[in-house]
């Protein structure tokens, strides 16, 4: 029996093979990252971009070989001392005295570096260091590693970025190779931890590493747990996707964020520090993939073939028997009398058509229930159909069909035993379940694929409205409506198939958006000023592109250039938006631009001289105007106005370029016809860098979620586009703990706007949205779609008695 002794050299031994892993793997990695380094330079860029390109790439070329040195010294130091700096004297910042200071600019970069490197590795070997911790803390007889534990991510990333600094190499050179050195890092980690796994088991060290005593459950029962320790700590899990299961680890941190120190040697640049306001730990993702589903839609079939071997046969139809379908034509017609009318006339197409501008047929909307009486109980709609279900066994004319009809009874009964679905609204669905059973009887993959229209149409529905407040009742009349008429078409039209569940499926998601921005009172409003920001935001993108396009070959000075680029794009684009492109005011600031770049060019005589002193002070009024109207504040305009005064003075002792009358004719008719030219909104994306200009927009009908989350990984950016208009959330943010609706995407999904029952409006970027499904901030109302909580029930009530499939 191995002792605490052997166990202590095991784990030491590992952390040597994980250190000698990381040395074997550390030139290829060096090669990597210079020799894509120079393939960057033969792809086109902006001539500041290409510039830093060839300035990386310059010093690789002279000091990578002392890169992978210090980098080699750092990781034996590590191993040697168990330290988290390559510098043996260094200690964590904030942690060689008791005493509270300042920390400055230069440690605050390095900890954000440090920490995007360590998140991108962990990003990628999060499996595989679960794993190796699980072991050593077995070994060393712990609960968990230290914080500053060689073999968390965090150190390696110290001790990678103080080599690079110690080798001469520039912190604009490891900002320009970032994506780059995030790749190549994660990829060796990751084989490291891996190759580490291998030789514990090896020695026989845990072959199953158990993660139930790693779980950490939330005070409240959120997403959330106890306290992470980090980007390389104890908050990961097997969180590589959406779909991976229970989260493991923290959800409460705090944000890196330093000040900005301009454009020196480590000054790291505005957006990337609000990149880092966000907690620096993170929570795994939500158990809520399509895995847990159709696992959970396998198990049945698995279970009911064993019995009915033929049952999950997806391939061959099969059309439902003469009785049966009498049959569930009379179960059909017993529950709208008792609890509703009968539908009469009309045609989908017509549906089509009201719900598309927000009406309804009057035939089909006019279901009610029954003599305006309060709507039915659960316990009555089971009732009732309980003893329709007893009278379509009798009819049917296999055990398929008698199977069939039992595991849809299952679902409904629990579809309306959900307490969350408001009670008016359960007749609704009630009145679904005879068109349901008779698609699955005749289409057998309504059982096999989580695509079937007649499941989607009842998430659907179920996620719109299981966020109210069943007890309230508070179903929008127009929503109330809308989901009687998609009941009552599917009911008109019993012999189509999918094809009517598909029908009103399209129906509703266009009635859904039509909905919220034009007849909800409580959306209405902040859905018509999203759609304004992301025209803003849009067309400032495509202003800037236009404009880097018509100066690339004019000699304009770099301030001016920037201005351009960076203010008066918005200016422009908040004028087209509030007057129109055309409109006066609109071409008033193109004319101010045009007046800019010819201010700027090189005055040689007195009389150009004299002209600029006629044009400056209007011009420069014309510019706070401008910036005004875009919500710039006054000593951001005064910061820009002394920039400008720096060009133009270079411009009038004619320092700067000249820039020829025919070349200066034509920038004024461009920029005259500037819309004409501008690229597709399509391809415009709003990405993370817009998340700073976007919280200009805040007011008070609209707050805008800058801040918070945790850096996201690909399918939570997956996820996040996936999102449903109409479905509910919880929404943890700034000290509020609140249900909101979905009720707007943006083109290609770039911004989202949720609703709380109050009316107030919360809108998200993408990868904002992200950021908060990943650290368990914005949670889903439903923690599994309503049918597949539906069928995971019945499941349950199958394995405790599979007689009921026979019965």
């Amino acid at each position: 029996m191995a002792t605490a002794a052997d166990n202590a050299q095991i784990a030491s031994l590992a952390r040597r093979r994980y250190v000698e892993e990381l040395l074997k793997g550390l030139p290829a990695v060096v090669s990597a990252v210079s020799g894509a380094s120079r393939e960057l330079l033969d792809k086109p860029a902006e001539y500041a971009v290409a510039q830093r390109r060839r300035d990386l790439v310059q010093g690789l070329i002279k000091h990578s070989g002392a890169w992978h040195g210090a980098m080699a010294a750092g990781l034996r130091h590590v191993l040697q001392h168990g330290v988290t700096a390559s510098i043996p004297s260094q200690a964590p910042a904030g942690s060689r005295d008791g005493g509270l200071s300042l920390v400055d600019d230069d440690t605050i970069e390095r900890e954000i570096l440090t920490s995007r490197l360590a998140l991108a590795i962990m990003d990628r070997a999060s499996w595989e260091f679960t794993d190796l911790r699980s072991r050593v803390a077995f070994l060393e007889r712990r609960g968990e590693l230290d914080t500053h534990d060689m073999l968390r991510a965090h150190i390696l990333a110290r001790v990678v970025l103080d080599a690079w600094r110690t080798a001469g190499l520039l912190a604009d050179d490891w900002r320009e190779a970032q994506p780059l050195l995030h790749d190549e890092f994660a990829a060796l980690a990751q084989e490291a931890y891996h190759e580490t796994n291998r030789w514990l088991v090896g020695q026989r060290v845990m072959a199953d590493v158990d993660l139930r005593p790693l779980i950490r459950r939330a005070r409240e029962g959120g997403a959330g747990g106890g306290g992470g320790t980090g980007s390389g700590g104890s908050g990961f899990g097997h969180s590589g996707s959406p779909s991976s299961g229970h989260g493991l680890g923290g959800r409460a941190g705090s944000g890196l964020a330093g000040p900005s120190s301009g454009h020196g040697s480590w000054g790291h640049d505005d957006r990337q520090v609000g990149e880092e306001t966000r907690m620096m730990t993170r929570a795994a993702p939500l158990a809520r993939g399509s895995d847990h589903a159709e696992a959970v839609m396998s198990r049945l079939n698995r279970l009911v073939g064993r019995h009915l071997p033929g049952f999950s046969d997806t391939q061959q139809a099969r059309p439902v028997s003469d009785t049966l379908s009498v049959a569930i034509q009379n179960a059909q017609h017993s529950l709208r009398r008792r609890f509703g009318t009968t539908p009469t006339g009309g045609t989908t197409a017509g549906a089509s058509a009201g719900a598309s501008r927000g009406g309804h047929r009057p035939g089909l909307a006019g279901g009610m229930v029954a003599g305006g009486a309060m709507a039915p109980t659960g316990p009555m709609l089971l009732d009732e159909l309980d003893k329709g279900k007893q009278a379509l066994k009798q009819a049917a004319s296999s055990p398929t069909e008698r199977a069939t009809i039992e595991i849809v009874a299952m679902m409904f009964q629990s579809i309306l035993t959900e307490d969350r679905i408001p009670a008016a609204m359960r007749v609704w669905f009630a009145r679904l379940q005879m068109p349901v059973l008779r698609v699955a009887i005749s289409e057998p993959d309504f059982f096999a694929t989580l695509d079937h229209p007649a499941r989607r149409l009842i998430d659907r529905m179920g996620a719109c409205v299981m966020g109210l407040d069943s007890a309230s009742g508070a179903v929008g009349d127009a929503l109330e409506k809308e989901i009687k008429r998609v009941v009552q078409v599917v009911e008109a039209y019993p012999d189509t198939g999918r094809r009517v569940f598909q029908t009103v499926l399209t129906e509703f998601e266009k009635f859904l958006e039509h909905y919220f921005k034009n007849e909800n009172e409580a959306t209405r409003r902040g859905v018509t000023l999203a759609q304004q920001v992301e025209q803003r935001e849009t067309l400032a993108i495509q202003y800037t592109i236009e404009l880097r396009r018509m100066l690339n070959e004019v000699p304009v000075q770099e301030g001016v250039r920037q201005f351009l680029f960076q203010v008066w794009a918005d200016v422009l684009a908040t004028s087209a938006v509030r007057y129109g492109p055309q409109a006066t005011e609109t071409k008033a600031m193109k004319r101010a631009a045009a007046d800019l770049i010819w201010s700027a060019s090189a005055k040689v005589t007195r009389e150009e001289r004299a002209e600029v002193i006629r044009r400056l002070p209007p011009l420069l009024k014309r510019l706070r105007d401008g910036m005004a109207s875009a919500n710039m504040a006054a000593e951001k305009q005064d910061e820009r106005i002394n920039a400008l005064n720096n060009a133009l003075a270079a411009a009038f002792t004619a320092k700067a370029a000249v820039i020829p009358s025919d070349r200066l004719q034509d920038l004024m008719e461009r920029l005259d016809s500037l819309e004409e030219l501008l690229p597709a909104a399509e391809d415009i994306e709003i990405d993370e860098s817009m998340v700073l200009d976007l919280s200009g927009h805040e007011s008070s009908e609209m707050e805008v979620v800058s801040d918070g989350g945790t850096m996201p990984t690909a399918p939570m950016l997956a996820w996040a586009r996936e999102l449903m208009v109409g479905s509910w959330y919880t929404l943890d943010w700034r000290g509020r703990r609140e249900n909101v609706q979905l009720v707007w995407h943006g083109m290609r999904r770039q911004l989202s706007l949720f609703v709380t029952p109050a009316g107030r409006c919360l809108m998200f970027q993408q990868q904002r949205l992200a950021a908060y499904l990943q650290a368990g901030l914005l949670l889903p109302a439903q923690d599994e779609a309503l049918t597949v909580k539906a069928t995971r029930s019945a499941l349950a009530k199958l394995d405790a008695d599979p007689s009921k499939l026979m019965n």
